[in-house]
């Protein structure tokens, strides 16, 4: 089972242009999709239709739209009382897949809520093979929360990954150890604001992430959009390029590239596997429209190649 948290949910607005965007001019939507979001919630979606038991803690009102919607979809929810409404992300997508995010910050969190979803996480720990800390924190929330409470989900049952950016994942590199997760998965910009050095590279990222894993964590998932992805434990390192796809939208194909890791881990699936999974789920992800996961029907891993890197 995995249990996911989302801090700061979101919902997802996707607008495909029929022609590439233009500043100043006027552009009429060629189709438009709208979808529960934020990156926990991403997850437990992918979970869902892959027959995997999960449970999607977050700030919703009971009797919600938006935990309707994630109930029509089959998703166990924890919800607990938000201070504000759900914030709404706008997603642009041009003809050839650029993609243009204007994500709002979503509503100001009190202490009570930020400690009403970590005890919800911790009663639930476990129970669960994995917790997903994933997305960005509410405005009010200390930069330091995922680093506390993956410290405070240490001595559970439960495998921790991580998938942050911005201050909550300089304040967990700094935190790695007491509050070193079991995965964590940063993008290659991300990886470069951890180690200071920048990654273009698979053996760029290769070398930071295993500085990351002699500080702590247990294996560091990096994901390098079209050039696919690295994954590193204590003794080895990997890459898998991407395969040639469409690219439609990429938002939720780090999301879904993270499933696939953890789908992999499940099923007792070596590192090698796991990485192809991880690649093949964000490639389908990026050849759907706005924030849909892919099924399992549409993830194909076993055409792709995976190198060791020295």
């Amino acid at each position: 089972m995995i249990v996911t948290l989302t801090a700061n949910p979101s919902v997802d607005r996707a607008v495909l242009l029929a022609e590439p965007l233009r500043r100043h001019a006027v552009h009429r939507s060629e189709s438009e999709l709208e979808q529960p979001g934020g990156k926990g919630v991403n997850i437990s979606r992918a979970a869902v239709a892959a027959g995997i038991p999960t449970l999607a803690v977050l700030p919703a009102e009971k009797g919600s739209d938006f935990l309707r919607e994630l109930h029509a979809l089959g998703i166990d929810c924890q919800p607990e009382l938000p201070s504000g409404p759900i914030r709404v992300n706008l997603t642009i997508t041009e003809p050839d897949g650029t993609t243009t995010k204007i994500n709002s910050s979503g509503a100001l969190a009190d202490e009570s809520l930020m400690h009403r979803l970590a005890d919800a996480v911790l009663a639930r720990a476990d129970d669960c093979d994995w917790v997903v800390l994933a997305g960005s924190l509410p405005p009010g929330a200390p930069d330091a929360w995922y680093a506390e409470l993956a410290a405070r989900l240490r001595p559970s049952r439960a495998r921790v990954a991580v998938d942050a950016s911005g201050g909550p994942l300089l304040a967990l590199g700094a935190a790695l150890g007491d509050a070193a997760p079991d995965l964590l998965k940063p993008n290659a910009e991300e990886l470069g604001q951890l180690t200071g050095t920048p990654v273009q590279s698979p053996e760029e990222a290769a070398s930071a992430a295993r500085d990351l894993v002699r500080r702590g964590a247990g294996h560091v998932l990096v994901t390098l959009g079209s050039g696919g992805a690295v994954l590193v434990d204590a003794d080895h390192a990997w890459h898998a390029p991407a395969p040639p796809t469409k690219v439609v939208s990429t938002v939720g194909a780090g999301d879904a590239s993270l499933f696939g890791y953890l789908l992999g881990d499940l099923r007792g699936a070596p590192p090698e596997t796991r990485l192809r999974l991880a690649v093949a789920y964000g490639s389908a992800a990026a050849s759907l429209p706005g924030t849909t996961l892919p099924s399992p029907d549409q993830v194909h891993p076993d055409h792709l190649d995976v190198r060791l890197l020295a």
